[in-house]
């Protein structure tokens, strides 16, 4: 495989594993604390070497690589609000590529939580506030919102609302990325047989 579309593959993961764990934010109001630290640290690697930096808990992309499979492969399991999240975080992303103020304001805000880090590990409540605050301020703004659906009960609860926003900014991170590695929403359809073996292929690789 080349280089490219395993490193475009890495990032769509990215992207699958933050909605998923959004989804089951939403249904249940709990979290996989290792797989949330996953998530939320590839935010804070913002000038990295190579993509592999980015991703550095390879165990917790597996989730994002089971998913390419269940989305693009040929089996049943695709997962219709999974597409729709995925679908409206993409055309987010287009909106913030063209805004150089939300740009700019997301890159100043960013490394504000970096100094927060110094005090704070990346799941306490304080980052995952700021986080949170990040996405509510300039990702919302910029288009219709997500409409996230879930249980009532667990939706209204300011914790759980706060993790599934710093999540979607986890899942914007990766969606910024995957288009600046050349992905692009035609080569879900078009090139949908590489991506779904060079998901398992890095699944069997980690």
């Amino acid at each position: 495989m080349s280089q490219v579309l395993f490193e475009r593959t890495m990032a769509f993961a990215g992207i699958l594993q933050a909605i998923a764990q959004v989804q089951h934010l939403a249904r249940h109001g709990d979290s996989d604390e290792t797989a949330l630290a996953a998530s939320l640290n590839t935010i804070m690697v913002t000038d990295p070497d190579s993509v592999s930096e980015i991703y550095q808990d390879k165990q917790a992309l597996n989730k994002g690589y089971q998913l390419i499979e269940n989305q693009l492969g040929d089996g049943n399991s695709k997962d219709v609000e999974t597409t729709r999240y995925l679908v409206g975080m993409l055309a987010l992303e287009r909106k913030l590529a063209r805004s150089a103020n939300g740009l700019g304001m997301l890159a100043e805000r960013i490394n504000q939580v970096h100094r927060q880090l110094h005090h704070f590990a990346i799941t306490d409540e304080q980052i995952i506030a700021s986080l949170a605050s990040i996405y509510s301020d300039v990702i919302s703004e910029l288009g219709p919102k997500l409409q996230i659906s879930g249980n009532p009960a667990c939706l209204q609860q300011p914790q759980v609302q706060q993790k599934i926003r710093a999540l979607l900014l986890s899942a914007m991170r990766s969606a910024v990325l995957w288009r600046q590695l050349g992905g692009k929403r035609r080569h879900l359809v078009f090139a949908r047989k590489a991506i779904v073996d060079t998901a398992i292929s890095s699944r069997k690789n980690n």
